[in-house]
């Protein structure tokens, strides 16, 4: 199975489906991205703070594919902000994930009452600049955040990752993502289960002979987001990539569109886990 791939502003292609490690163990992640990969999926996404590199990294060394093949995301959590401190970091999870170049980097959380996202940005700049990161991006940034970046360094993200989902929308910050032709990547893209039981999303995927998952994340893909679903069951991994064959209409993408009952335009500061 083919995944389309989204070409970001620096012209690095990204699959726009990938499989995320949020919440999983390090000792059942390898067996987890190893299903994935298995299955046809090209991008991982961790994260430092997620305490996994180590096994997606185990996981990549060991299915045998190139390692250009491979996307791989990870991220610096704010503990590691300021200029120094991010490279520190950066290598530090190069050595759990055994690679030599990584895919994407992003800044996890602007931690804006620290005041050092712009700093760590600037390490990011460093890291791409020396060939050391294909991208890098940022996480879980309001549009207040991304002027502050672009004021201060002139460079703009390849990718916002953002919570995002139909009971989500979080249009304000997808918005002002597009206007600066930063991909909007979603983390928690079904809501961790929330919405698969709306009425709305069970009859269109009754309609398409599909799972309410599936169509979340088609719709998710027919707006052009990249999205990061996550499972530890085979089963489930396998699902979430079988979304290529079927199409939502419009009035089905509206539908969904109106679910969105948090009324937020941006992160939710108290869940650090895009």
């Amino acid at each position: 199975m083919t995944v389309p791939l989204i070409t970001l502003n620096n012209g690095i292609p990204m699959p726009q489906l990938g499989f995320g490690v949020f919440q999983v163990p390090d000792d059942e992640t390898t067996a987890a991205v190893a299903s994935a990969l298995e299955v046809g999926y090209r991008s991982i996404d961790t994260a430092a703070l997620y305490g996994n590199e180590a096994g997606v990294g185990r996981a990549i060394a060991d299915s045998g594919l190139p390692r250009d093949e491979i996307f791989v995301t990870s991220k610096v959590w704010i503990t590691d902000h300021g200029y120094d401190q991010a490279l520190r970091a950066f290598d530090a999870s190069m050595d759990r994930l055994g690679l030599d170049v990584l895919d994407l980097y992003l800044i996890h959380w602007p931690a804006p009452g620290l005041g050092t996202f712009p700093d760590t940005w600037r390490a990011l700049e460093k890291l791409y600049a020396d060939g050391r990161v294909r991208a890098i991006g940022v996480s879980n940034f309001e549009p207040e955040h991304l002027d502050a970046i672009a004021s201060e360094t002139g460079v703009v993200p390849a990718v916002n990752q953002v919570e995002l989902h139909p009971a989500l929308r979080n249009r304000a910050v997808e918005a002002a993502n597009t206007a600066r032709g930063i991909v909007t990547e979603a983390w928690s893209p079904l809501a961790q289960g929330a919405v698969l039981g709306d009425d709305a999303i069970v009859q269109i995927a009754e309609r398409h002979g599909k799972s309410p998952a599936q169509v979340v994340l088609r719709w998710h893909l027919q707006q052009g987001r990249v999205v990061i679903p996550k499972s530890v069951t085979p089963a489930r991994i396998a699902a979430n990539l079988d979304v290529f064959d079927f199409d939502l209409d419009d009035t089905e993408l509206a539908a969904i569109d109106g679910l969105d009952r948090d009324g937020r335009t941006g992160p939710h500061p108290a869940r650090f886990n895009g």
